[in-house]
């Protein structure tokens, strides 16, 4: 047996950990998830994320700093993809910024001043040293035009958060949803991969701007922050039902009234927490 392990995930990805191809299993380890925090607290989660030390070290917001620094010094320094530690923080921040929305590289690179180029190297920097995700539009629909653009996610939480320097998330704005349905993305990731879910995470949005938060395989999940959920909260899934390609319709959210109707099911944060992990879903 052959443990490969080094600082450097971009090395390990692109060069010796190829050499064991067809002789090696791939294991990716996620920020701890809902299942694997006793007394989870929401709104503790939401600013600080998952990373074990940031839930346990008496100062949560100095682990993070430091984090952050020796990140941006040794890693992307070391892999020689910014030359410019000012050029690629300011990156960051934007990057940190449009977190969750649809990447738009001439934008990104006109508020971060640097060259569209630049921006599209940085970002494949983020992924390839798994500091974020690219979370890939769902194209099959039939009857109405799919965008094709995809949105990206920072790995961790409190990791975004801090690149932001953010030091509370209040209830009840765009910022809270944001993270929460961000939480939910990291929640699944983390859920396909270690089931060994042979099926792409994604999400939907047509040319016409209806939207999924997200798609895995039958399963399509709307994801609302408010703690009082309408059928209208579901208008999307009952537009993407029409497409008749997925079984498992769900709004996520605050309510804590579940229940179910038209086939759409409206679960509390927990309570599809604890169906997900427990594998009740057909996916």
């Amino acid at each position: 047996r052959f443990l490969l392990t080094g600082s450097s995930a971009r090395k390990l990805r692109r060069s010796t950990a190829n050499l064991l191809a067809g002789r090696a299993r791939i294991a990716h380890l996620f920020p701890l998830t809902f299942s694997e925090i006793p007394n989870f607290n929401l709104k503790k989660y939401l600013l600080l994320g998952g990373l074990p030390e940031a839930n346990l070290a008496e100062d949560p917001i100095d682990f993070l700093n430091s984090y952050i620094e020796t990140y941006l010094k040794e890693e992307i320094m070391a892999e020689q993809v910014a030359r410019n530690l000012p050029h690629f923080s300011r990156f960051l921040k934007v990057a940190a910024l449009s977190n969750g929305e649809l990447i738009n590289y001439a934008k990104l690179a006109s508020d971060s001043q640097l060259p569209e180029s630049t921006v599209k190297n940085y970002f494949e920097a983020l992924n390839d040293t798994l500091v974020g995700h690219t979370l890939e539009p769902w194209t099959e629909s039939k009857k109405r035009k799919s965008i094709q653009t995809g949105k990206f996610y920072f790995f961790d939480l409190g990791v975004r958060n801090r690149i932001l320097d953010l030091e509370t998330i209040p209830e009840e704005t765009d910022l809270f949803g944001r993270v929460f349905e961000h939480f939910i993305f990291m929640e699944l990731q983390a859920y396909k991969s270690y089931n060994k879910i042979n099926k792409p995470l994604m999400f939907w949005r047509s040319t016409s701007q209806h939207e999924v938060d997200f798609v895995l395989g039958a399963l399509a999940i709307e994801v609302k922050s408010k703690k009082k959920i309408t059928h209208r909260d579901a208008k999307n899934l009952f537009v993407l039902k029409e497409e008749k390609q997925h079984k498992n319709f769900i709004v996520v959210s605050q309510d804590k009234i579940d229940h179910s109707k038209d086939d759409i099911h409206y679960y509390h944060w927990k309570t599809f927490l604890k169906k997900l992990w427990n594998k009740e879903f057909f996916v």
